[in-house]
């Protein structure tokens, strides 16, 4: 319907000046008569003008004011002649007003009204009263409203005065002027896109009008895949772990029970870690009934009674709460596996490393999730000492591109001593905690049955952290999690030079 009127039009006109006009004499849809004037304009059937006009829209503050009156006349017509108290002008204000008005709007209007016939310097101020300085007011804004709303041009000094005063907002109108074009035709022709063999057997194929190809014309462009930077850091990570003699450890189990996330790590069950609040604990199955029994003897001893040269907790250790199944809070826990099957053999050094999953009950914010990734490495050897731990964290990071670094005495359950690994974030420009390391206790090593003279040293740290530093994300959201931009995994380099 829309493109028989337009063609139908200029059969008989020289042109359409204004497709919003021509919209509402034929009694269709504007936007309906803008697509098919873009569609006749792209095969050449007219020519199509942009017109552009800015219009104005009233506020809903605005409406009421034309409609009622200005909030500053109402004030000012409130205001008796004798004068009166602010309170009392607020009262009389409010019982003149529309009833279909809430208290909220009438507040509003007096509270601009009396801002605004005070700068007008319609009403004054002395001893608490409030008195009329003018005999007699016009409602300028009002009517000036009025003309807006009726199409009606204003000067550019009113219409700046209505817009700092938020009554009004501009809106640009798009519409189109339309000329007859090269390939104009009082219908449009429907030209065939391929030929069929139907077009070959009734030998019309002569007489069809075919689309024109432009042979030119570029294609849709192909896009490969792009990887996240958490799995290019990650990949990275490991590449550095197998070129410093790494191996790695199986981390595909996220449920973990409380024995080997805490117990075996000399870490007391009652450490407020072991909280509800901290730790996400399962519901089914709630317990595991898979641990070595001996194994389970030692630690128990140790956590009691101590031993070692460790004097212990000296608390009751349940059973039942080493039974407890949970999401795994660290990857130490797999740690802890390995080093007690490492233990049930001839001794061999050895170097291992994990990156994956784990589950906290974190407070979620800018650099802290519920659910991140764990990045975990430890060497068990003889003759090992602190030095060794912070010549091997230099290496690691700096191999990672974060030259930056520097460590804090801490203290865990599990390690002593105890450092805190921080590395310096050029975006938020600060020292950020980006993992935590230490050595292993032996009230931790030697009932799994390792030899007295081996010691392990071991850091952990997460993979989102020197992921925001080395590629400058300042929020942990943005990275990881519902919130993530799938442009920022296009627009990340392909590859980091020179780490």
């Amino acid at each position: 319907m829309a493109e028989e009127a337009v063609l139908g039009y200029l059969e008989h006109n020289q042109e359409i000046s204004d497709s919003g006009v021509f919209a509402q004499e034929k009694g269709i849809n504007h936007d309906e008569i803008v697509n098919i004037i873009k569609s006749l304009n792209g095969f050449r059937l007219v020519d199509a003008t942009d017109i552009k006009r800015e219009r104005w829209l009233l506020s809903e503050e605005a409406e009421r004011y034309a409609k009622y009156g200005s909030a500053e006349v109402l004030l000012f017509e409130a205001v008796p002649p004798e004068g009166t108290t602010k309170a009392k002008l607020q009262e009389i204000l409010k019982s003149r007003l529309p009833a279909d008005l809430d208290d909220n709007t009438k507040s509003l209007i007096y509270d601009k009204g009396w801002a605004q016939a005070m700068k007008n310097k319609w009403i004054g101020l002395v001893d608490a009263q409030v008195s009329r300085k003018v005999e007699h007011v016009e409602d300028r804004v009002k009517d000036l409203l009025i003309q807006i709303q009726n199409g009606e041009a204003i000067g550019a000094k009113d219409i700046d005065a209505l817009k700092r005063r938020r009554l009004i907002s501009s809106q640009i109108w798009k519409g189109y002027s339309v000329k007859k074009g090269p390939n104009y035709a009082p219908k449009r022709k429907k030209v065939a896109t391929d030929l069929t063999r139907e077009n070959l057997q009734r030998d019309d194929w002569k007489e069809i009008e075919f689309k024109e190809y432009n042979f030119l014309a570029k294609g849709q462009p192909t896009e490969g895949g792009c990887l996240h930077p958490l799995l290019k850091v990650r990949r990275q990570i490991q590449m550095i772990f197998l070129q410093m003699g790494f191996e790695e450890m199986p981390t595909n189990n996220f449920v973990e029970s409380s024995f080997w996330n805490f117990d075996a790590l000399f870490q007391p069950q009652q450490h407020p870690a072991r909280d509800s609040h901290d730790t996400f604990f399962l519901k089914v199955p709630s317990t595991t009934n898979s641990l070595p029994e001996d194994y389970v003897e030692r630690v128990q001893g140790v956590h009691e009674s101590g031993g070692y040269g460790s004097r212990g907790y000296g608390y009751e250790w349940k059973r039942d709460e080493a039974n407890k199944n949970l999401l795994r809070t660290h990857t130490t826990a797999v740690s802890s596996r390995m080093l007690y099957a490492l233990a049930q053999g001839p001794f061999t050094p050895k170097r291992y490393y994990s990156i994956d999953r784990v589950f906290r009950n974190e407070a979620v914010d800018r650099t802290h999730l519920a659910e991140f990734h764990q990045i975990e490495g430890l060497i068990c050897d003889r003759g090992l000492t602190l030095g060794h731990l912070i010549g091997v964290l230099h290496d690691f990071f700096s191999r990672l591109g974060m030259s930056k670094i520097k460590f804090k005495p801490a203290y865990n359950p599990y390690t002593e001593p105890s450092m805190e690994i921080f590395s310096y974030h050029e975006g938020l420009k600060k020292w950020v905690e980006v993992g935590n390391s230490g050595m292993f206790r032996p009230e931790m090593l030697l009932p799994m049955g390792l030899p007295e003279d081996v010691q392990v040293i071991a850091w952990g740290l997460s993979l989102e952290r020197p992921t925001m530093i080395l590629y400058g994300i300042d929020n942990i959201r943005d990275l990881f999690g519902h919130k993530v931009d799938l442009s920022l995994i296009k627009r990340n380099p392909i590859c980091r030079l020179g780490l």
